[in-house]
């Protein structure tokens, strides 16, 4: 009977937690969430109610039984008062339970230990080059390629000439109007094309437009489509869900999106992609190639790479390499990469050095048609009077381009964007490169042999050219560390504009991971907790489907210009659309608006219920805050101890506010607990907090709701200091923006501006070009200060013309209360050519070096070159950024994708938001004018190195383990939401705990994910997918005690008795997109991961 209640409490959690995703009321850290499109729909609520007054029998049978999961529940004060201590500072009573940290020695020595070597150090290669764009002829940005003509005599050229069509899902167009005027006709044509000639090969990457198209066709054409895949004429290159971007993307997702498009493939046509293929993302982290080898690719393209690095590699022949991580020791990482050369992926910039004469073999542009050849030669149908003369000039091309590579195979792509949509094409394409093939292939004495080929092949030649097996390293190819940011395209033009282009719904993206990470998690564990006591069939898992559509929905926004910001106004609104429920009433946003939270109505009857769930997998220590109808508000845990709670205002303007009320809890691991609100009178564990406006006297009045003090004065120029146990915190009389100076560091807050230049080229959705150095930002009006003190949090709030930027402290335990929580409202509508930026100026002595994140996953060293212009310098964070020296480390958190950079020693600066008049002529045709007002998030840390740690300064930097935890409470706050109360009392719902012990503290559960079931594509298999991550830590810095129990393991991890309750029937190690699967291990195995290492297993829960 105890497991029948538990069934329902971990059921009707997720119901809870589901239904949040739509009636969203607060969070850790006072953040309002976004709510995901499809998570579950509104009549869901109606559905838990029904669900519980079924298993109210149940439950009124058992009343009596206590969960065994309480006892990791709620806090228990110690009985306590909170007071203050002599030096002003609050001291609450909290649970008081004894915490530890203990990292074992072994767990520090990997980010000291040595690396493997490698040839291509980017940052090494960044201050060879000098960057000076000399022109080099028919192929400009590169140089004059020669050959001798007996070169292949021995060996001929093997070309792969590979048809490809590149289908943006939404840039001009909407996915769904793509796909209605050009992609279903690209598919409809392969189908009747390639039937035509087994020789005619075809490659295409983006599932969701795949899948659109499958959905739609009849039986026969899916299997005739089955039948080009798997007889090799048709390949899936990639196969994600999108050709994801690979800058503003968190790893979360670019795995998710992998996942859903292999997932897809494998169900619905049996194949398993080798090849990555990669040819608009507008720039390259290093990341992809680790994602991609352990999801057991074996090979991978890019293309979009700065241009003097395209002509450098060109000229050592190091186009093709191993891509290998910085962090690692040995070659495990190590994947096979190809970079294309010339400027873009379209046929004039593919065959060869000489787009004049490759345009004149995209017989597309046949005169007649609607694309003509920039060069004024149009291209010219192959017939027998002058095969000779165009296959003797297409050679010399392939020739030329095959002299920048080590082996005598070349690729030569053939397409472009939305290509092929016209059977006319087809035709004009395959037609006459048949007849230049055979030409070629019928004379000896051109030592060549061409055709038309996949990507796949390609790479199989070339590895079969050097006599090494599929993915291994041939011999003397060089092996690289780094990345390719920032990309230019030509002259001083860097897309590193797009870092922070649309911050609204960069945001709005990782919220929305966030609350389907938690879906996927709880909805796993609620299916086994079902299956576990035979109650399969209450349990409605046709929730599933609507798993499904949310994950589709965030993987089709990883695509390269829609999270960065880069696609038409209607296009960003659609997006928009498919993120965020339609919303009936005057609180729920509109996919253009600030979410609203939603209003608890306390009365005289009875208690509200609230359920909190921790997204992150370990014990949480929080402060939560809810927006309350009543300045009278009583707050219990589920055993009934009162818990503090600080009533606060609720702002409504800069002087206008209502009340709010914060507590403090602590959360079990990816659990669930329920407290009880009261509309009660005064108890003393009901604590207001303190509001003083400082203003500056010029007719500004404040009005308060009694009996929330409030006391205003004039502003002066002297500075204030606010303070909890662990902070003090000092701000600028003047400006109210944070200003600590004195002690051991100086950390100061500043907002500066870039224009555009007033040249012909100017900053757009893509590219920054600035018109100089920042210059501060200023108004005439000094801003309205709001100091807000209290026993849990303390804030400063700055009122500025476009921002307001507040900065709260929380007097709490571990985690929490150890860094700064900065919030800055962005709304810059007014503004024109103007880009706002925050810059963190402290004496850190950084010199020129930095780093920033990568996809939220590691850590890569920057430097600052003055021989580049100031937008080269700037890079893409999705998580963090931080300056050190040999004392100190200060890391912003970020909880949005953005630009950023340092400029000088210990500076610190991220890009907030952008309003852009005009198109950056790279095909967009808008500017960027349709800004929103908009939420940026963070988190500041500063650290103290350890006496006795140096500072490395090679290619690798790890953050420390509270590093790594402050961002996990960043990115992934406690999702809150309200049960209403049946009339038969207090719904059956309880703490669910669902682990038996702590994970080891450097483990973060990147998911756990129900797998979908064979045959029915609406319901969940018995079985899930856990996808583990290992951090890196730099144990240099010293660690205060985080708030719980903190252990590593060497990468040690029992599952087999992980999981309360539940038995574990299968382990079983599988790649990363679930695709190839090792033996199964003993189920009361340890998995072992080595730091940095994802891994991913297959279990079997019930």
């Amino acid at each position: 009977m105890k497991l029948k209640k538990q069934v329902t409490v971990c059921g009707g959690a997720i119901f809870c937690v589901a239904v949040f995703s739509l009636y969203l009321i607060s969070s850790c850290d006072v953040h309002p969430h976004f709510p995901p499109r499809g998570l579950f729909p509104p009549n869901r609520i109606e559905q838990l109610e029904q669900l519980l007054e079924e298993n109210h029998q149940i439950i009124s049978h058992i009343k009596d039984s206590v969960l065994e999961l309480t006892d990791t529940g709620a806090v228990s004060p110690s009985g306590q008062l909170p007071f203050r201590s002599a030096n002003g500072s609050w001291v609450l009573p909290f649970d008081g339970r004894p915490t530890f940290l203990s990292v074992k020695p072994q767990d520090c020595q990997f980010a000291q230990g040595r690396r493997g070597q490698t040839d291509l150090q980017m940052l090494d290669v960044y201050s060879l080059l000098k960057f000076d764009n000399v022109d080099g002829g028919v192929w400009k940005q590169g140089f004059e390629i020669t050959y001798e003509p007996g070169e292949w005599d021995r060996e001929p050229l093997q070309v792969f000439v590979v048809p490809h069509s590149h289908n943006d899902p939404g840039w001009i167009k909407t996915f769904d109007k793509y796909y209605t005027d050009q992609t279903q006709h690209i598919f409809n044509n392969m189908l009747v094309k390639l039937t035509e000639d087994p020789r005619r090969k075809f490659i295409w990457s983006e599932i969701s437009y795949f899948a659109k198209w499958w959905e739609s066709a009849d039986m026969h054409k899916q299997e005739a489509m089955r039948k080009l895949i798997l007889g090799g004429q048709l390949e899936m290159v990639t196969g994600g869900w999108v050709m994801s971007d690979e800058a503003n993307v968190h790893y979360f997702a670019m795995i998710d999106q992998l996942i859903e498009g292999h997932q897809w493939l494998e169900k619905n046509v049996g194949v398993t992609p080798r090849s990555g293929w990669a040819v608009d993302p507008f720039g390259h982290s290093a990341t992809m190639p680790y994602l991609l080898k352990r999801a057991n690719l074996t090979s991978m393209l890019i293309q979009r790479v700065h241009y003097s690095i395209k002509k450098h590699f060109a000229s050592s022949r190091s186009l093709e390499f191993m891509w290998r991580q910085a962090w690692d020791q040995k070659s495990g990482t190590d994947i096979f990469c190809h970079m294309m050369p010339f400027y873009s992926y379209d046929v004039p910039h593919t065959c060869g050095p000489d787009p004049k004469i490759c345009c004149q073999f995209d017989f597309k542009r046949l005169p007649g048609g609607r694309v003509n050849c920039p060069w004024k030669v149009p291209p010219r149908a192959v017939v027998e009077a002058n095969v000779a003369e165009r296959a003797h000039l297409l050679l010399d091309q392939y020739r030329k381009k095959s002299k920048l590579f080590r082996s005598k195979v070349v690729l030569v792509p053939l397409g472009d964007d939305f290509r092929y949509d016209k059977a006319l094409e087809w035709d004009q394409q395959y037609l006459n490169y048949q007849r230049l093939f055979d030409y070629m292939n019928s004379h000896p004495e051109m030592h060549v042999q061409a055709q038309f080929g996949t990507l796949t092949e390609y790479f199989t030649a070339v590895y079969k050219a050097n006599n090494v097996p599929q993915g291994a390293r041939p011999p003397d190819y060089p092996v690289l560390s780094g990345d390719f940011f920032a990309y230019a395209d030509r002259e001083d033009h860097y897309w590193s504009g797009y870092y922070t282009s649309r911050p609204f719904y960069k945001s709005m993206d990782r919220v929305l991971e966030s609350h389907l990470r938690g879906a996927e998690i709880l909805f796993s564990l609620a299916v086994a907790h079902a299956r576990h006591t035979g109650m399969e069939g209450r349990y409605p898992t046709s929730d599933y489907t609507l798993l499904t559509d949310a994950r589709r929905t965030v993987a089709l926004f990883q695509h390269h210009d829609a999270i960065t910001g880069t696609a038409k106004e209607n296009v960003v609104i659609d997006y928009g659309n498919r993120s965020v429920a339609k919303r009936d009433d005057d609180r729920r946003a509109t996919q253009d608006s600030l979410p609203q939270r939603t209003l608890i109505e306390l009365d005289q009857s009875g208690p509200r219920y609230l359920v909190l769930f921790n997204p992150v997998e370990q014990d949480r220590l929080c402060v939560v805050t809810v927006l309350v109808n009543s300045a009278r508000v009583r707050v219990l845990t589920e055993d009934g101890q009162t818990l503090p709670v600080q009533l606060s205002a609720q702002w409504s303007s800069a002087s206008q506010m209502s009340a709010e009320a914060s507590f403090m809890v602590r959360l079990p691991a990816l659990g669930l607990a329920v407290f009880h609100l009261y509309d009660s009178a005064d108890t003393p564990m009901t604590l207001r907090s303190e509001t003083l406006l400082r203003l500056s006297g010029r007719g500004q009045t404040a009005h308060a709701v009694d009996p929330l003090p409030l006391r205003s004065q004039t502003a002066d120029p002297q500075p204030f200091y606010t303070s909890t146990q662990s902070l003090t915190l000092g701000f600028s009389g003047t400006t109210g923006l944070l200003e600590v100076r004195g002690g051991e560091l100086k950390v100061q807050i500043q907002f500066v501006t870039y224009g555009t230049r007033s040249s012909k080229d100017k900053s757009g959705a893509y590219l920054f070009l600035p018109d100089g150095k920042a210059k501060p930002y200023s108004q005439k009006e000094p801003p309205v200060v709001r100091v807000v003190e209290g026993p849990l949090f303390s804030e400063v709030v700055a009122f500025y013309q476009h921002f307001q930027q507040t900065i709260r402290i929380h007097n709490v335990p571990g985690v929490d209360g150890l860094s700064l929580d900065v919030t800055t409202m962005v709304d810059i509508r007014e503004q024109s050519n103007k880009e706002l930026a925050m810059r963190l100026v402290t004496d850190i002595q950084n010199d020129d070096t930095f780093y920033t994140d990568l996809n939220g996953f590691q850590m890569q060293p920057r430097r600052r070159f003055l021989k580049l212009p100031l937008q080269a310098n700037f890079y893409p964070i999705a998580s963090q950024a931080y300056i050190q020296d040999s004392q100190h480390r200060l890391t912003l958190h970020s909880a949005q994708a953005l630009g950023a950079t340092s400029l000088e020693s210990g500076q610190l600066e991220v890009i907030l938001d952008r309003r852009l008049m005009q198109d950056d002529n790279r095909g967009l045709g808008q500017g960027l004018k349709d800004n929103k007002k908009t939420a940026n998030r963070f988190r500041l840390l500063l650290e103290s190195r350890s006496t006795g740690n140096k500072v490395s300064h090679g290619p690798t930097s790890f953050p420390s383990l509270l590093s790594h935890l402050t961002s996990a409470i960043l990115n992934h706050e406690v999702i809150a939401l309200p049960v209403l109360p049946k009339k038969r009392g207090i719904p059956p719902l309880h703490t669910f705990a669902p682990f038996t012990g702590a994970l080891p503290c450097d483990f973060h559960v990147i998911n756990l994910r129900s797998i979908q079931h064979q045959q029915d594509t609406h319901s969940p298999s018995p079985y899930t997918a856990l996808i583990l991550h290992r951090k890196g830590l730099d144990c240099g810095l010293e660690t205060p005690n985080p708030g719980f129990n903190c252990t590593t393991t060497e990468g040690q991890l029992g599952l087999s008795s992980l999981f309360r309750n539940l038995d574990l029937q299968l382990l079983q190690p599988v790649s990363l997109s679930l695709m190839y699967s090792s033996p199964p291990m003993a189920n009361d195995s340890s998995v072992s991961l080595e730091p940095m290492e994802i891994s991913a297993f297959r279990l079997k829960l019930r």
